[in-house]
């Protein structure tokens, strides 16, 4: 009903409902963000990670805007992954990266009544388009990476870098903020190996900061080792051990370690709220039910994060690989299905394809498409390539052809809690669905 309304309103009278929304949702919760030191994580992938590992670093460091504090912080987080209030974090249930903004503006209102001093929010650009962002007082924005998605809803990949630098001029023009009598700096960090770092470096802030491989970078990260228990790198002197899994962990880290040493807190202090981390649910997630092979459950719902996503792996020690993956409806990016299917049938040994959230689109016009990815690849259907719209019964085809020290993949859902389908949404937690399917499996 949504979707038939809107193609009946002008763009400009729903920009403007958009608009007069955000303004009201920010008078009634009383401007919120205005007494909480605010940072923007916007980019294609590594945002909720990156968001989660700024909030834990603060939490184990305090800092402030001259200096840190003896005790650490707590921090509102809005991501796609979970949120925070301050006191409790729960999942992501609303399928949005970026929520509306009368829950946006509550779950500030709400941190800052339970003494928060920071919040972390996911800044994405659709968020821009529906003016999202208005009302929310940056005071920092970090920018991970940028590669083409969105594309569709934006008319191209030019648009969608436009909208993701709105973030970055609207935090230009705001005013600076004061709380407790400090002026609180305007902070960009940037990811300086990313092609698109220029741009968005290229604003009036007090302060900016780059992170990455390259040795220009501020916080450089070196010698990087991977395997199956996580990562290793060094910054400056400092030896970092993660239990993060993804290669592309390594920039979420540099750019948390980034952003917080602008707020005071040392490398000592990230390096040991770092290290406590064991995982980031849905985010490249290991599932053990006793079996005898491994599942790996990770978001990756578009090329580049499947293809990091491979590259991580690719340093595990296995047998088969079975992945099981489908593509989003909705008319989000069509043309990734077929590329999703060849990254899965070049990499895995047996590829599944099932539903994702085909909205009110065909699931199997959807599968279609990425299955004729894995086909190109070279996959056979009914050999090493299987079509199953049923999400559960896929996974549990998956669980069946797995050996002993094979590895199943399941992404594009992560930790989502909700599945789009024609009518609405129905519950779904890869998560809880894998163990179920695996717990069948040995007690059969």
């Amino acid at each position: 009903m949504k979707h038939l309304i809107k193609k009946f309103i002008p763009k400009f009278v729903l920009s403007w409902y958009h608009l007069c929304l955000a303004h009201l949702a920010n008078f009634v919760y009383g401007n919120p963000s205005e007494k909480l030191i605010v940072i923007g994580v916007t980019g294609t992938n590594g945002k909720s990670t990156t968001i989660n590992l700024i909030a834990n670093i603060f939490s184990a460091g305090g800092g402030s805007a001259s200096g840190g504090e003896p005790a650490g912080s707590k921090v509102v987080i809005s991501s796609t992954v979970n949120f925070n209030d301050g006191k409790k974090m729960w999942l992501n249930d609303r399928k949005m990266t970026m929520p509306g903004r009368f829950f946006l503006q509550k779950l500030l209102s709400d941190g800052l009544r339970n003494n928060c001093s920071y919040a972390v929010i996911e800044s994405s650009s659709e968020g821009i388009l529906q003016h999202r962002h208005v009302g929310i007082h940056y005071d920092a924005m970090v920018f991970t990476n940028l590669t083409p998605e969105h594309i569709e809803a934006h008319g191209g990949f030019e648009n969608y870098k436009q909208a993701k630098l709105e973030y970055f001029k609207y935090l230009q023009n705001s005013p600076h903020k004061t709380i407790q009598r400090q002026k609180i700096p305007k902070v960009i960090a940037a990811n300086i190996d990313d092609k698109h770092a220029a741009d968005f470096l290229n604003f009036s802030v007090d302060q900016k900061i780059t992170f990455g491989k390259d040795e220009s970078a501020n916080i450089c990260g070196r010698d990087l080792t991977i395997d199956q228990q996580g990562i290793k790198f060094k910054v400056g002197d400092t030896d970092f051990n993660l239990k993060l899994k993804g290669a592309f962990d390594l920039y979420n880290a540099l750019a948390a370690i980034a952003i917080t040493s602008r707020f005071g807190i040392d490398l000592n202090t990230a390096k040991h709220a770092l290290e406590k981390i064991e995982n980031i649910p849905g985010r490249m997630e290991l599932i053990n039910e006793g079996q005898s092979f491994k599942v790996l459950i990770d978001y990756a719902p578009e090329p580049e994060g499947l293809n990091q996503m491979y590259t991580t792996i690719k340093h595990w020690p296995h047998k088969k690989i079975i992945h099981l993956l489908g593509s989003t409806g909705g008319g989000r990016d069509t043309g990734r299905r077929k590329i999703l299917g060849q990254i899965a049938g070049q990499n895995a040994d047996i590829v599944i394809v099932t539903n994702e959230d085909p909205y009110d689109d065909n699931p199997q016009e959807i599968i279609h498409q990425v299955a004729g990815g894995a086909v190109a690849a070279g996959k056979v259907i009914k050999e090493n390539l299987f079509r199953e719209p049923d999400r559960r019964k896929a996974i549990a085809k998956a669980f069946s052809l797995a050996g002993p020290n094979d590895l199943v993949i399941l992404t594009g859902k992560g930790s989502e809690q909700k599945m789009a389908v024609k009518g609405g949404y129905v519950w779904w937690d890869e998560r809880v669905v894998a163990r179920e399917e695996l717990k069948k499996l040995i007690n059969n």
